[in-house]
């Protein structure tokens, strides 16, 4: 059973929603499951554009990782892909409004499902 676990370790990723930056469709409490594995969100797709409107796990530093929402993918150069993230939240998320677009290495995973919802 431990190489399945091993594996699943790899494959995905629980997050707890701290914060209402992506409210009212996650709420803080809420369990998220996160897919980062390989695949075409990944950059292996051309333009990135699979990913408009759905909800991604980014690393936004080594110790922190934040959920949003891409609302906007652009190509430069044929190869690098940029991509606009913003928080359901508007007015309490911090997001591409702030920091601009953020480039395919900082994502590190796509949303699979919310297993918990928090008393919130």
């Amino acid at each position: 059973m431990k190489p399945f676990a091993s594996l699943v370790s790899k494959l995905i990723k629980r997050i707890e929603v701290r914060g209402n930056s992506m409210a009212p469709s996650y709420n803080e409490g809420d369990w998220l499951l996160f897919y980062t594995g390989p695949g075409r969100w990944r950059g292996n797709s051309r333009s990135g554009k699979s990913l408009i409107g759905k909800v991604v796990l980014i690393r936004q530093s080594p110790e922190l990782l934040i959920v949003k929402r891409v609302l906007r993918v652009k190509s430069e150069n044929g190869n690098e892909i940029k991509y606009w993230v913003e928080g359901d939240n508007k007015s309490a998320s911090t997001d591409s409004r702030t920091w601009g677009e953020i480039s395919n290495e900082n994502i590190v995973g796509v949303l699979l499902l919310r297993y918990h919802r928090g008393d919130n």
